[in-house]
Order: structure tokens, then sequence, then C-alpha cells
């Protein structure tokens, strides 16, 4: 492609950092009207590579050029008025500020805060991402931060828009009402940089692919082309391991909620209603459903951070926990890998092995973490996490890496690799591989069913409706703050759960074939 018809040129960008080369002379070029993935591994440099387009990093060598012109992107606002919007793969907004007001911050000043309130209902209106201007950032669950991140790019009116991750946390009827307006975009002329681990999406969307190894360009395809086996093949090295399942007996009762009803804490949050819930020892059990249908309350209800309930409404291995805080339900082997993986799953300015105390605290004298009289050895912590980068292939520069220090597929394998890791009796598990790559998914499912084959008992809360149905013996759909029956694994076709997602779950119909 000639650089001086492309809309986006990069020639030779560079990235070091003390512990990594970022990007090793990366160049590419990017048509207009292009919807252009970049595919890559965990760590292979390509969220580096966005932000350096977007001026969020500067480049130590490289060029790049817009609309034919040598630019020098020294910061995001340069970005956007060149024309080029990114949606980040962690969230850039403020908790204690509203929808509007994080929206606004990004737009022109001179752009009332009640027009912006105008343009977020009607582009959430157009494009399906519904969501209300005057709720506080903090309320929102992960999917509806996305959506905010989507929309705020999509009013800048961008000519190259950068998606990192942007479907991870968003149902398969929400990814297709994205892709007919992302299609409409590169109809129009926009181009679009799109990074995924979610290689169907690749082969249906995108229309040129770049591939990274390790910070360096090894490949370029046609996506529509190639089958998801080649294009993992080309990103890593290798064909991802296949899962292997088997039935077994599932065990006694571990987890057990039992007409769970709770009032959301926040005005916009989701009321619980008579929750219903069995996890046996031996088995894995998922929930499904649209972000912001109660996820986040049930989950925080279920961890302890939520400590309202009745006591005798969540019972763990038989004891009444309704009114236990986190640090008593880890005492009793209930772990939790919560959505948030930094600020929640992990301290961002904490090192690795710091990080392993987090949710191990209970463990310390069992492990031999602390000496005998009770302070912290820091060499075992060390061997920990050392032994997690190694057996979950984190990528990482070393223990005393930062985790704010790691890509987010990295740091979300670190994190499930150390509660995995922590020999658990429950683990519930949220969004267990957003944003990890195909080998490294297929680790943790993975490691998932080899705990649930040990006895242990697994929840799991995703949106990746593929995820549930490879892991799942038994899936639940949660819509409205109600949780659907239960169904094996074997009933839980795509177009009922679909269905379900929506609460119709209570029609005669399927209240019959349930029951049956």
């Amino acid at each position: 492609m000639n650089p001086e018809t492309s809309l986006l040129s990069l020639r030779g960008m560079t990235k070091r950092y003390p512990s990594v080369v970022a990007n090793d002379g990366v160049s590419l070029e990017v048509a207009p009207g292009s919807i252009h993935a970049v595919l890559g591994e965990n760590g292979a440099g390509k969220s580096t590579l966005m932000k350096l387009i977007y001026g969020a990093v500067q480049p130590d060598a490289g060029e790049i050029r817009f609309q034919g012109q040598t630019v020098q992107v020294r910061n995001p606002q340069v970005a956007r008025q060149l024309g080029i919007s990114m949606v980040f793969q962690h969230f850039s907004l403020f908790h204690t500020l509203s929808v509007a007001e994080n929206v606004w911050l990004g737009l022109e000043a001179s752009e009332s805060l009640a027009n912006i309130r105008a343009r977020i209902l009607e582009t959430a209106s157009q494009y399906g991402l519904d969501i209300e201007p005057e709720r506080p950032v903090h309320t929102l669950s992960v999917g509806e931060m996305q959506r905010v991140e989507i929309i705020r790019a999509l009013l800048t009116n961008p000519r190259l828009l950068i998606l990192d991750e942007p479907t991870s946390v968003l149902t398969p009827q929400a990814v297709e009402k994205l892709f007919v307006v992302l299609r409409q975009l590169a109809a129009e002329g926009r181009s679009i940089l799109y990074i995924s681990h979610k290689l169907h999406e690749i082969r249906s969307l995108c229309d040129h692919c770049t591939v990274l190894r390790a910070g360096r360009v090894t490949g370029a395809c046609d996506p529509r082309q190639e089958t998801d086996a080649s294009l993992s093949q080309m990103m890593i090295g290798s064909l991802p391991p296949e899962l292997k399942r088997h039935e077994q007996q599932r065990g006694a009762l571990a987890l057990h909620v039992r007409g769970l009803s709770l009032p959301a804490e926040d005005p916009f949050g989701v009321d619980l209603q008579d929750i219903h819930l069995q996890v046996h020892a031996g088995e894995i059990v998922g929930i499904a459903g649209v972000s912001g249908n109660g996820q986040r309350e049930l989950l925080a209800a279920l961890s302890g951070e939520d400590a309202r309930a009745r006591a005798d409404h969540i019972q763990l291995h038989d004891q009444a926990a309704g009114r236990w805080g986190p640090q008593d339900r880890r005492a009793h082997g209930l772990h939790v890998v919560p959505e948030e993986r930094l600020g929640r799953g992990a301290v961002p300015s904490l090192s690795l092995a710091q990080n392993l105390l987090l949710t191990r605290d209970e463990g310390v004298a069992r492990t031999g973490w602390r000496g005998w009289v009770g302070w912290l050895l820091p060499q075992v912590l060390h061997d920990q996490a050392a032994e997690l980068i190694r057996r979950y292939q984190v990528k990482a520069g070393g223990p005393q890496a930062l985790a704010r220090s790691l890509s987010g597929g990295n740091l979300q394998k670190f994190i499930m690799g150390r509660e995995i890791e922590a020999a658990p009796r429950v683990l519930i598990a949220a969004q267990p591989t957003w944003g990890v790559d195909v080998g490294a998914a297929a680790q943790i499912r993975a490691a998932l069913l080899s705990l649930r084959d040990a006895g242990c008992a697994v929840l799991v809360i995703s949106e990746e409706l593929d995820e549930l149905l490879a892991l799942s013996d038994r899936l639940h759909v949660i819509a409205r703050g109600r949780l659907s029956p239960s169904l094996n694994r074997a009933e839980a076709e795509v177009e009922r759960i679909g269905r379900w997602m929506g609460g119709q779950w209570q029609s005669p119909q399927e209240e019959h074939h349930v029951a049956s």
C-alpha cells in the first residue's frame, strides 16, 4: 500500500521499557475505509502500539503519517484534533463523575453539558448502547463502562477509531449491533484499528490483519480468507490445546443461595429478587446475562462485600454465611476473581509478589509465608509469584513487576492463577478470560475444569456465551435482578439463552420444558 494514499502510515515504531521492548520497529498501513485488525497474544505489543498512535505514550523511534502528513502526536488531545479517537481496554473514566460529565471532558469545551446529555441519549439509542447520562460511573458494571467509552469515542466523529478489545464484555446481540455501526463508519470512509482476541470477530468484521509477536510484525493477511485455526497459528505459533472435559458425579452442596432479595445500595443499581442458586462440589455452574442485570450486585452478595443478606439466605458448606465478610468466607474456602482487574483484583502500585497477599492472608502460616516471629518472608513470596508467572506463562518483568505494568491479559492470567493455586473449595470467577488471547483462554478454562474435577465448586459469571457453553455443567441466566431456572448443558441452546436474557423464561411453554 502506498503511504501517500494511506489514512495512517507507521514506520519503524519502537517503544522500550526497562524490562521489555514493547514495539520493535513496527510498520503498517491503514487504508481509508478499512477495518484493520491487529492480532497478537498477550504482551505482543498491540496496546502499546495503539497508545503510540493515540499519543498516550511517546515512541523512542519511528514516524507517524496521518492523511499523508508527518505528525507528532504529543498527547491524546492532539490525536482527537487530528481525527483519531480510541477506546481503551482499561477504562479512562472518573468514577466520581457522571456518564455525561466523563463524555464532556473528552469533547470541545464550547459544547454545553445539556447538549452532551442529549447527544449521548441519541447515540445510545441509535447504536443500541443504552446508558443513563446522569448515572455516576462508580455505579456502572464493567460492560456499562465499556458502553460509555464507545459512545465517547463516537461523539468525536473520528476519521480513525481505535478499539482495544471493545467487545470483551458485550453480549452477542450487542456485538452484532456494534458491528453494524463499525461497518457503517467504514462505508463512510472512516478507518478502524481493531484489537480483539476473538478470532471469529476478526474474520467476520475485518478486511486486513497485521500480526504482532514479541513486539514485531510477523505477518499480514486478509482474515476473511483464513480460519480460526490458521489465525491462531499465526498469532501464537501453534494451535490452542483442545478443551477436554468429561462427565462426573457432583458432590456435596457447597454454595446454597435461598430466596436472596436485596435492594440495590445505589439508585442506579439492580435489586436482586428471590435468587435461588446451588453449586455442588465437582461442578461448574455458569451465569449468563447482559451486563448491568444484577451480576455486580450478586457477586458482591456472594463474596461478602455486601453482607446485608439474612444469614441463612447464603449458605457455605451448610453454614449460614449471609452476614460474613470476605475474610470469613475465604477462611471457609471461598475465593473470588472480580471482573475489575485493577483496583479490585490487584493493587496497581504493588508488585505481583505483594499482590499475592490480597486474598491469601489466611493461608500465610499454612504456606510458610511468615517467619516464626510473624514477619513476612519476602523470598517465599517472590518464589510463589515466580512459580505463578512460569506456570501461567505471564509476560512480566518478574515477581517485583508492578501490577499496572502488565498488559490486561497477562494481569488476568496472574489473578486467575493466584486464586486457582490457592486450592479453593468454592471459586467464583467473573469474566475469567476477559481480554486474554486464545492460548491463555484455553489454559484458564482447562485450569477451571481441573479444579472442578478435583472437587471444587465453581461458579462462572460471564458474558462470553461460548465460554459458558464450553465450561458449564449447568447454566442460569440473570435478567433484571432475577435468576432463571437452571439448564443442563445439553439443553442450553443459544436461541433459548438469548430469549432468556430478556427475562422471557416464565412463559407456559418454557416452564413446561424446564419442568420436564
